[in-house]
């Protein structure tokens, strides 16, 4: 967390990212505007709900590498990386965006 407000700080970001250390699953997500994510499958899929009932619509979510099921990105990127998971070798990443749509009031 020390890091990731470090380089905030260092690239003139601070005022405009927060970072939060707490249960996703409890933690109050309503006023984010891009939510980013690096979380299992399992949890992926347990969390989907709360962000679809709780994020305003136009928000944006990032993922690394898993994804919401059949709740498809609106764009994915793959990259090639020299190292993932401190382990030097040939890898590749997916990157993942959603921007959660207006409620369907059908």
């Amino acid at each position: 967390m020390n890091r990731s407000r470090t380089t905030a700080r260092k690239l003139g970001l601070e005022p405009q990212v927060g970072f939060v250390e707490e249960d996703v699953l409890k933690a109050d997500v309503r006023e984010a505007t891009v939510v980013t994510l690096y979380l299992l499958p399992a949890m992926m899929h347990e969390l989907r709900a709360k962000l679809l009932r709780e994020l305003k619509p136009g928000t944006r979510i990032v993922s690394h590498d898993f994804d919401f099921g059949d709740w498809k990105p609106d764009r994915s990127v793959t990259i090639e990386m020299n190292e993932k998971y401190g382990i030097t070798g040939s890898w590749t990443s997916t990157i993942l965006l959603w921007t959660v749509p207006q409620p369907d009031v059908r």
